[in-house]
């Protein structure tokens, strides 16, 4: 068994059950951390939790406050918790048509406002340019992975 993300009547992924069940499941955690939501939902066939709509214009909102998010934290673990997820949105994105920006890398140093999930202890700093690098590379690795 599989399941289908559609735009329309184009599929953008068909990953296994198992695959789609958890990639959802991530979704709603990352709408309620970002506070913003994904624009997937029940598709054509409304009974059928296997079919899955992705409403472009909502998620280019998500994906890219997503991509943002993934890029802006230092905090290593968060990082890698959420890397895998982050590139597989990215890569059924760009599968919509949807341009995600990579951010510009920023400079090591925070500009005033509040830290949030500041990492204790601070463990070696990765360059924003480097996140930025890895997070494109893994989302066409993703994109190669991703069955249609």
């Amino acid at each position: 068994m599989s399941m289908y993300f559609d735009i329309g009547d184009e599929t953008l992924w068909n990953p296994s059950n198992g695959a789609g069940r958890l990639f959802l499941r991530q979704v709603e955690v990352f709408e309620a951390e970002l506070k913003l939501p994904s624009g997937i939902g029940q598709g054509r066939y409304c009974g059928d939790p296997d079919t899955l709509e992705v409403d472009p214009a909502v998620y280019a909102e998500f994906a890219r406050g997503l991509v943002a998010w993934h890029c802006r934290t230092g905090h290593s673990v968060i990082r890698a918790l959420s890397e895998g997820f982050v590139a597989t949105a990215v890569a059924l994105a760009r599968r919509a048509g949807i341009e995600v920006e990579l951010p510009e890398p920023e400079p090591g140093h925070v500009r005033g406002g509040v830290q949030r999930d500041v990492q204790v202890p601070a463990g070696p700093r990765t360059a924003s340019a480097a996140v930025v690098t890895a997070l494109d590379k893994r989302a066409r690795e993703m994109d190669s992975w991703m069955a249609r």
